[in-house]
């Protein structure tokens, strides 16, 4: 599902790399948690799977897409592909729930028809029925954060990634978004998780990555992680 084989990101000619030959490899359906250090190189290898950046270097290949030969028109198409959750949510405050997460579909041209059978059913995956008429300001960050994983997967995206999605919420909320994702990894999206949470990561007991200098530095099925 997602590959990445020996891939170098170097921002400016003396800087030293963000990514320094990074090979790795995910498979579809996995759950997996990425782990490092702020500027440890997390935040470029999310931006390399979305191609907000492309590498200095080396080979990324995800969902059979081998991004060397990848054009520039067909980047949205790409992205369809893969739904991004944020720590900050980014919902549209003068939109409702509803509105919000069927934004996603308008801009990829679905009938109101068609928008109207399939909001329903995500809005009731992410445990928001009777939310629908809400606007932003009115949720709490929980109920903010499953609005913005909603949206990220009503293109029912072969690949989730939550980039650090429980870092404004408090230890409650945040083992309830653990569980959703966990939830839609079951229905059969690969999810990368990243988070600073040491409870969360020795807790889930998943595949964890650890980057530190923009090297792969551990890759443990089950593992922990340490500060």
């Amino acid at each position: 599902m997602i590959l990445l084989d020996r891939v170098t990101k170097i921002y400016g000619r003396d800087a030293k790399p963000a990514l320094n030959r990074v090979s790795l490899h995910i498979e579809p359906n996995e759950f997996v948690i990425l782990v490092g250090t702020s500027g440890a190189g997390k935040s470029t290898l999310l931006k390399l799977l979305t191609c907000e950046e492309r590498p200095t270097s080396g080979k990324i290949v995800v969902g059979g897409i081998d991004y060397d030969t990848l054009k520039e028109k067909h980047i949205p198409l790409l992205r369809r592909k893969i739904g991004v959750v944020f720590q900050d949510f980014k919902l549209l405050p003068q939109r409702t729930v509803f509105e919000n997460i069927a934004f996603a579909l308008e801009i990829s041209g679905m009938t109101n028809r068609e928008l109207k059978n399939t909001v329903p059913k995500v809005i009731e995956l992410v445990g928001l029925v009777g939310k629908e008429k809400q606007f932003p300001h009115q949720l709490s960050g929980g109920e903010a954060q499953r609005v913005a994983i909603a949206r990220a997967v009503v293109r029912q995206p072969k690949i989730l990634i939550a980039d650090e999605p429980t870092g404004n919420l408090d230890p409650r909320h945040s083992w309830d978004i653990v569980r959703l994702l966990e939830k839609i990894n079951r229905y059969g999206t690969t999810v990368l998780l990243t988070t600073h949470n040491v409870d969360i990561v020795n807790r889930l007991k998943r595949r964890v990555i650890t980057i530190d200098h923009g090297k792969v530095v551990s890759d443990q099925a089950q593992g922990s992680y340490r500060q």
